[in-house]
């Protein structure tokens, strides 16, 4: 791993070195300005100030305002065009500006851009939440509760969203949620799906969209919607980037370095993290099973785990101005984790008067690797200035996980027996290639057309093995010899091609909007189970309809209206028919004839800016058929946890193995409404909250039984922000999470309370945040379980509280100043 550090390390030293200012032989002269907001007269800071000439359209001259709205840089002698820029304002810009000695342009003032469909906001300013028509866009920089964090601290404080403890996403508590890195499937977030994003620091990233409605352009995979997370990315001219160093408790080393070059026609950039931390869980669970008509058996386990991980993480990109409208960008990246697990889990079997009948102790040794690596071509062609557009993609990407667990297994009561050892190993590979293209045609100033189109094809193979020992142990591992269990080993290969094409036309009638569109998916899904030589193949087409409506009353006002039809393919693992056990007495086992899930959603939301006040309320509804519904099963078969078979005198206590495994059942009805506020009584002071209530319904029958259940549920989250004196940034974040239930489970309601404290220092180009999570040791997840056979309750907890302290240098660069990326972002832009 660290060849790999000094590799990478060379390379983003190779990129500085050469970030030299060419020498030049012409005069340079002063360009004084101010940037201010024309309505309020408020100045502008971060404003982006730039030059052209017609002649030399590649060399861009240029620089950005202070807190006070002021500019003053050295420009060439010369004929320039300037435009300024401020997000959510219209561009300021002047041509043949002539410029042969110093000059003050004076006082620019710039007016807030309220009838572009895509830069509709809450606040003139760039807030934390910037509610918009088509999405909600949460800022990370305003944030300092991640400083030092990962990204699924992030999503845990985006409104709408909510992070289990085991690492579950979720939107508006629904986890069947797409996850894209700037607008596309990314290796970034892993095999195992979201929990692979622990290894990307905060820091990366810009912000987050959040897709509750998505058009036709989007995949259509995603019954909750969607959660596109933007990198940083920057084009600011010459050398700049910023450093960034965390220490933790408990132990939580991380280093990054982002740094960027332009120069020309030429910007390189480069990201590079590196992890050491250790997270320790603790886990409790009672059972008790019904012995048909005997006296129940109580089972208990204890379980506490240490996870020691240790990743590096590298972007590097360069993209190339070919003229003024049309640009190559050519990134890759290499994310690579390794990981040491240990776990111990005690389990003791009670009798009814609680007294101990037999004490097992269980430990696992883990070790994981995991990487990826990833690179993508883009190419984008602003054909016109009206806003025709062309844009085409092509990514491939490889992932592999490698898991080697050692189980150790020692019976401490009633008698002392040797030990047990087994091992359980399992290699995942996954291959994805990804091809797209996009084009946007403005049939005049108030009508766009859209179409595209996308391929995506994925093979992923999973080989999943496990064998006890024969034997006397070795201490060395190579030495010791297993007995490979084929009832539980097997190798999978999965394939999934989805090919998809889309059109969508928007219109804008005065204050009225809308976006109509149409996605047609066709998927051709390859299960071959080579163990048992059982192969599955599954062809579909389907249509997709999008619908976008809004209505704006005034420039602080509107209303927006959204109809979607989404679909959730079973993942390779909810197919493989093999069974898998996750405990002794608990196996999982995959259906090769479950179907996808097909959902209908309609959201309506309505936008009010008031002085210091903005609310974004909406009310949603989600209509989904053949949903996924994990049922837990009695399989029939028995297992020993007492007692000796071969001694007549011995009484044998024995506990059914119960399966766990998805089915299709009929229906599944969600409706919800929620609310954002966001409250700024002054400058030093900012208020956010977010608040969601929903109620599930689930309607079905399985094998006889009825699932039918109710669940009415919420969460809410407040974050405030203070200035305090000696110019210190406190930030506190709370959330809950209400009880929920489904058909044979409860959950409890869960809080959690964390703070930050940020500090400038070095004139502005340092900081310094320490942050606690989870201040009062609340983030527990309680559960209960309930069948015909057993009972069972347990409380979980997937990391123990943090504190981190993080320092940040930025280099030829100010807090926040990183411009927004359009290309990057894979948004509805309504451009007429």
């Amino acid at each position: 791993m660290f060849k790999k550090i000094a590799f990478l390390f060379i390379i983003s030293f190779s990129i500085t070195t050469n970030a030299q200012r060419p020498s030049e032989s012409f005069q340079k002269f002063n360009l004084i300005g101010k940037v201010i907001d024309k309505d309020t007269g408020q100045p502008l800071e971060y404003a982006t100030i730039s030059l052209t000439n017609k002649r030399r359209p590649e060399f861009i001259q240029g620089g950005i305002s202070n807190q006070q709205g002021d500019f003053n840089f050295e420009v060439f002698a010369g004929k320039y065009t300037i435009i300024i820029e401020y997000i959510s304002f219209k561009k300021y810009i002047k041509e043949d500006l002539i410029i042969s000695g110093p000059i003050d342009i004076g006082t620019i003032g710039l007016e807030i851009e309220v009838n572009s469909l895509n830069e509709v906001e809450v606040m003139a300013e760039r807030t934390e939440v910037e509610i918009r028509l088509d999405k909600r866009i949460y800022n990370v920089g305003k944030d300092i509760t991640v400083r030092g964090g990962s990204v699924a601290d992030v999503l845990d404080n985006v409104p709408s969203v909510s992070v289990d403890v085991d690492g579950t996403v979720a939107l508006r508590g629904n986890s069947n949620v797409r996850i894209l890195i700037n607008g596309k499937p990314s290796g970034l977030v892993g095999i195992s799906g979201p929990q692979g994003l622990r290894s990307l620091p905060a820091e990366s990233i810009e912000k987050v969209e959040v897709v509750t409605s998505p058009s036709a352009r989007y995949d259509a995979e995603g019954t909750a919607g969607i959660l596109n997370i933007i990198l940083r990315k920057q084009d600011l001219i010459g050398l700049n980037g910023n450093f960034n160093i965390n220490k933790g408790w408990p132990r939580n080393y991380r280093g990054s370095a982002a740094l960027n070059w332009r120069r020309g026609k030429w910007n390189l950039f480069s990201t590079t993290t590196i992890t050491d931390n250790l997270t320790k869980s603790n886990y409790s669970n009672n059972n008790e099973y019904f012995n048909r008509g005997l006296n129940s058996t109580y089972l208990n386990e204890k379980r506490t785990s240490n996870r020691n991980r240790k990743s590096l993480f590298n972007n590097l990109g360069i993209e190339y101005y070919i003229n003024e409208k049309s640009s190559l960008v050519l990134t890759g990246f290499y994310r690579d984790n390794d990981n040491i697990n240990y776990t111990n889990n005690d389990m003791k079997e009670l009798t009814v008067s609680n007294d101990i009948n037999k004490f097992i102790v269980r430990t696992e040794d883990e070790n994981e690797i995991d990487n990826s690596f990833q690179y993508s071509l883009d190419y984008d062609n602003e054909i016109d200035e009206k806003g025709q557009k062309l844009t085409a993609r092509i990514q491939y990407e490889e992932s592999t996980e490698d898991e080697y667990g050692k189980i150790e297994s020692s019976t401490k009561l009633p008698n002392l027996l040797p030990s047990t050892y087994e091992k359980v190993s399992t290699l995942e590979y996954q291959k994805r290639i990804l091809s797209q293209f996009d084009y946007v045609w403005p049939i005049n100033e108030s009508t766009q057309f859209e179409f595209g189109y996308r391929g995506t094809f994925n093979t992923q193979s999973t080989d999943y093995e496990v064998g006890y020992l024969i034997g006397a142990y070795q201490q060395n591992e190579q030495d010791n010899i297993y007995d490979i269990d084929t009832n539980l080993s097997n190798k999978l290969i999965y394939k999934e091609y989805v090919n998809a094409i889309y059109s969508q036309y928007g219109k804008k009638i005065n204050s009225f909007s809308y976006l109509l569109g149409l996605r047609m998916e066709n998927s051709n899904i390859q299960i071959d189970q080579q163990t048992t030589l059982d192969y599955t193949q599954k062809k579909y087409t389907d249509f997709f309809p999008t619908i976008n409506l809004s209505y704006e009353l005034n420039e602080l006002e509107n209303f927006t209206l959204g109809y979607s039809r989404r679909i959730r393919r079973p993942r390779a693992r909810f197919i493989n028919p093999f069974p898998s056990r996750s405990s002794v007495t608990n196996i999982f086992q995959g259906n090769p004839d479950i179907d996808p899930s097909y959902s209908n959603t309609f959201d309506f939301g309505y936008l009010k800016r008031w002085n210091k006040i903005s609310l974004f309320s909406s009310v949603y509804y989600r209509k989904s058929t053949k949903v996924f519904t994990f049922i837990t099963q009695d399989t029939g078969e028995t297992i020993i946890i007492s007692g000796n078979p071969n001694d007549p005198s011995s009484e044998i206590l024995e506990v059914p193995i119960l399966k766990l495994s998805p089915v299709n059942l009929s229906e599944n009805n969600r409706i919800g409404a929620e609310f954002n506020l966001t409250y700024t009584p002054s400058r030093k002071v900012r208020i956010n909250g977010n608040f969601n209530l929903f109620k599930l319904e689930t309607i079905g029958s399985y094998d006889g039984d009825i699932f039918d259940a109710e669940n009415l549920s919420w969460f809410a989250r407040l974050n405030s922000t203070i200035k305090l004196p000696f110019d210190i940034d406190w930030q506190t974040r709370m959330f809950y999470r209400g009880p929920s239930e489904t058909a044979q489970s409860k959950r409890k309601g869960l809080i959690s309370v964390s703070g930050a404290l940020n500090k400038d220092i070095l004139n502005d180009n340092g900081t310094i945040s320490f942050r606690v999570s989870d201040i009062f040791n609340t983030s527990k997840s309680i559960n209960e379980t309930f069948t015909e056979s057993f009972y069972s309750y347990g409380v979980f907890q997937w990391r123990q509280p943090t504190a981190i302290l993080t320092f940040t240098y930025r280099l030829k660069q100010k807090k926040n100043q990183q411009r927004r990326q359009g290309n990057m972002s894979q948004g509805d832009e309504y451009d007429f």
